[in-house]
């Protein structure tokens, strides 16, 4: 039988297991990341009850404790809504500045988050451009070089970066400006835009709280950057 090779969601790496009873088996990575799954089918060797099709519509959360699916199927509807909302935005007649602080309000509500904040390239620098959570004042100030605090690393390293606790990332850096002080940012996203392998902008997404991404909100993310990348485009203005 080909064994079954679980990968973490936060670094990639090989998952090892261990099963909990006869209904739940424990995956842990090395990083630290770990969740829970239904254990698999030939569990009805140990228990003659157990039923795979019970378990259909259950999942784990990160406790252990189970879900119904179709709490993430609601949250999967809603981040369509959404992202329809801003594609309309995108393509309407509003100036730049106003649909970008708009997307950054909706792409806050949507993924419960206390931070959105959308930077663009200007040639020489990565300027915030708009932001849910921050000062305003900080919009057009703030400026980031590629390699410079955890958003102009994502650049860099030209892939999206998750920052379970950016209090211990070196990288993390405060702008006086943001006021952002009041809020004891933990986790921090970040999804790089690029066009023609050349940076375009990064979409952040910051949390007071640890939190972990589910991959439907990172691929959420990721057509938000590509909704932002058309709505400047088509305004020929950064």
């Amino acid at each position: 039988m080909t064994e079954q090779i679980v990968r973490c969601r936060r670094c990639g790496s090989k998952m090892g297991s261990k099963r909990l009873d006869d209904f739940k088996v424990k995956f842990v990575c090395k990083c630290g990341f770990s969740e829970f799954k239904p254990a698999p089918s030939r569990s009805k060797a140990i228990n003659p009850n157990y039923s795979s099709d019970s378990l259909i519509p259950l999942k784990f959360d990160e406790t252990g404790q189970f879900f119904f699916e179709h709490k993430r199927a609601d949250r999967e509807r809603m981040e369509i809504i959404t992202l329809e909302e801003i594609s309309m935005l995108s393509s309407s007649d509003y100036d730049l500045d106003e649909v970008l602080k708009n997307v950054c309000q909706k792409m806050a509500k949507r993924l419960g988050v206390d931070i959105c904040t959308i930077y663009l390239w200007d040639g020489s620098a990565l300027v915030l451009r708009a932001t849910y959570g921050l000062s305003q004042d900080a919009v057009g100030k703030a400026k980031l070089l590629i390699g410079q605090g955890i958003t102009g690393s994502a650049v860099e390293a030209k892939k999206p970066l998750l920052i379970a606790n950016v209090s211990e990332d070196e990288r993390y850096k405060y702008f006086p400006e943001t006021k952002e002080e009041q809020y004891k940012i933990k986790t921090m996203y970040s999804y790089p835009i690029f066009v023609d392998d050349k940076p375009f902008g990064v979409l952040n997404a910051q949390t007071v709280v640890l939190k972990e991404f589910h991959e439907d909100e990172i691929y959420f993310i990721s057509v938000i950057a590509n909704l932002v990348l058309g709505a400047v485009k088509m305004r020929k203005k950064i």
